[in-house]
């Protein structure tokens, strides 16, 4: 049996939740968590009224971190929102104090399935979670930059007039402001990106990326709705062993953090990194990932 427990319901978890149930997936039970039980409550009613509809039959409930106990996954999506002028990394101080807590919670109940980490600023909280649960790195992973590679993807979709689906680009490093796109390893079918695209107007492509969430947030205060699908594509690809390769945020041994490249998942967790070869102008971005990422986990007391 799949349980899925989310932790923290508010736009994120509840798009996550609403995006389960319009996807055919494995998920039996669905368990709601948060600070607010009583519009949890009302939220579970309104996710069950969707049932005969929905093209799956999950049992959905409000719960608490005894039902972590026997979990395939938990979905965290907890803590501060990013307000407007506000990067990812600001939220470091207000989220880790939450998510120490919360993970002191769930190991308290013995969790022993897989963590599936959506709160910014992304790659530090992951990194806590995995510091402060002791559970193996395979484990524990987070949405990483799933969401920046799918806006990647249809930005270039529309501009070409060709399916996202045979875009084959990837964002990495960290899922905020020194991320970027290797585009030497960017291909439409087996063409190469830069076949169609100019210099210019690939920089312009990784900038409208890399600033989707300011503008979002600017003209609605928050982002969910991407997120949402981004993370029950993460779930399908685990729970149903698919071992398919998705940019999420794994850990990396050698730099001690969380970072996000491209990885295959399976009913394990990450089963492994996919390696290939950057430029010389890519690495020296990918350090920069890693430097300001490194920084941010030594800002913070663990």
């Amino acid at each position: 049996m799949n349980k899925i427990v989310i932790i923290g319901c508010g736009n994120v978890g509840m798009s996550y939740a609403y995006a389960l149930l319009n996807q055919k997936n494995s998920v039996n039970e669905l368990v709601l968590i948060d600070l607010d039980e009583e519009r949890i409550k009302g939220e579970v009613m309104d996710l069950n009224h969707c049932l005969p509809f929905s093209p799956n039959q999950i049992n959905i409930k409000v719960g608490n971190y005894q039902d972590c106990q026997d979990a395939t996954m938990i979905v965290i999506a907890a803590g501060a929102n990013q307000e407007i002028g506000e990067t990812r990394l600001d939220l470091i101080n207000k989220n880790s104090v939450i998510f120490k807590e919360i993970i002191r919670k769930v190991m308290k109940e013995n969790f022993d399935g897989i963590f599936l980490i959506a709160t910014n600023p992304l790659d530090i909280m992951t990194y806590i979670t995995w510091k402060y649960s002791k559970l193996p790195a395979y484990k524990v992973l987070g949405s990483g930059t799933s969401l920046d590679t799918a806006r990647l993807r249809f930005i270039i979709g529309e501009k070409l007039d060709i399916n996202s689906k045979n875009i084959h680009a990837y964002v990495i490093g960290e899922h905020g402001d020194s991320e970027f796109v290797p585009w030497s390893n960017a291909t439409i079918g087996l063409q190469k990106m830069t076949d169609f695209i100019s210099p210019r107007e690939l920089n312009d492509i990784y900038l409208d990326v890399r600033d989707a969430a300011y503008e979002i947030i600017k003209r609605k205060k928050a982002t969910y709705y991407g997120i949402g699908t981004c993370l029950v594509r993460i779930t399908n690809a685990i729970l149903n062993n698919e071992n398919s390769i998705l940019t999420v945020s794994t850990y990396d041994s050698i730099n001690d953090i969380y970072i996000s490249m491209p990885s295959i998942l399976n009913k394990s967790g990450v089963k492994q990194k996919i390696n290939f070869n950057l430029t010389e102008e890519e690495k020296i971005k990918l350090n920069h990932s890693v430097v300001t990422i490194k920084n941010a986990i030594n800002s913070i007391e663990l």
